[in-house]
């Protein structure tokens, strides 16, 4: 008896074994594929700049869409979405390839030695994660909410969208009239007599304001993903957790949290994507900052990167401004591709 339950055992774990190397081949192969493909798209972009003749490569990118959906037998409709779905992304992609291969590589290797331009860069990764991790810590919360749903719940959800209409410029003027001098918090100090502490509520041109700034246009990002996450989870998982013995909290820790916790990510990614963009309520509110820069381990003044950029193109031209645009653009593709390589593998809830 003992001897079937072990090769039993040993049958199963083989056939475990040999799913996960299928698996791993399956990846494996995948990946090359992928690899494969952007690399003939590549060259096919410095081809058809060499001949100078970039505008070229789009019509070669819709028809290798095109001929892929073909080959791997999408029919006429996958090759009709392929096509035009591939004209979106040639719109979005060519420009940036274009910036990118336009480049001084002298220049960009100046512009990254500059302090002033590491400074910037620096205050537009931490300035935007402070926005996201407030627009995540807040939101989250006020989604769920929205998820359960309640009366007048349509006027809530307009005002959390409003601040995706509202001109940047707009944004920057009411974050004053609402926290600057006169607003609803303005001129408010804190002080803790016994440690010597004071704390003053001033938003224009500083970090708090920056930061309060960001937040305004990013939160709806963190709240509207989270929402869509708690709404796809099944509400018979969550009462049968309830019938079970667990209350609110604990089926929100151990049920809830865990079928939406990736959603809920993509809304603090996306939210702190949003800060990283911000330039008119930015450039109203705080357009240069004191702030605590890390790698010099005191305190340093700078602008935010898109408005860096922009009174650097006012400065020096194109070509220096282009050079700080594409250092940004690869930081955050840098950061972009972190998140979703560590966050949005095959694991469970963190």
């Amino acid at each position: 008896m003992s001897t079937d339950t072990e090769t039993g055992s040993e049958a199963h774990t083989s056939r475990g074994a040999t799913s996960s190397a299928a698996g791993l081949r399956g990846r494996v192969g995948t990946g090359t594929a992928i690899l494969a493909v952007v690399s003939v798209q590549l060259v096919a972009f410095a081809a058809a700049l060499a001949v100078g003749y970039p505008g070229a490569y789009a019509g070669f990118a819709v028809l290798s869409a095109a001929g892929l959906a073909v080959a791997r037998d999408r029919g006429t409709f996958g090759v009709l979405a392929a096509t035009l779905g591939t004209v979106l992304l040639v719109a979005l992609g060519l420009p940036l390839l274009m910036m990118v291969a336009r480049q001084n590589p002298a220049t960009v290797a100046e512009m990254a030695a500059d302090p002033g331009v590491q400074q910037a860069l620096y205050l537009s990764v931490y300035a935007p994660l402070l926005a996201a991790v407030a627009s995540v810590a807040l939101g989250v919360p006020l989604a769920l909410v929205l998820a359960r749903g309640f009366p007048g719940q349509e006027l809530v959800e307009s005002l959390v969208d409003l601040p995706l209409v509202v001109p940047h410029s707009v944004a920057g003027l009411a974050i004053l009239f609402g926290f600057g001098k006169g607003g609803a918090f303005g001129g408010v100090q804190f002080t803790i007599p016994v440690i010597e502490f004071t704390f003053t509520f001033t938003v224009l041109q500083t970090m708090l304001g920056m930061v309060l700034a960001m937040t305004f246009v990013s939160a709806p990002f963190a709240v509207n993903a989270a929402r869509e996450a708690f709404e796809s989870v099944p509400t018979r998982v969550e009462w049968a957790a309830r019938t079970l013995g667990a209350n609110r909290f604990e089926t929100f820790r151990r049920v809830t949290a865990p079928l939406a916790w990736r959603g809920v990510l993509t809304g603090g990614v996306l939210a702190w994507a949003r800060a990283v963009s911000e330039f008119g309520a930015v450039a109203i509110v705080a357009y240069s900052v004191d702030f605590f820069y890390l790698p010099e381990g005191e305190t340093a003044s700078a602008q935010h990167a898109p408005v860096f950029i922009y009174n650097t193109y006012l400065s020096s031209g194109l070509e220096q401004s282009g050079a700080v645009a594409v250092l940004l653009l690869a930081l955050s593709a840098l950061i972009f591709l972190l998140v979703r390589t560590v966050a949005y593998d095959d694991g469970g809830w963190p």
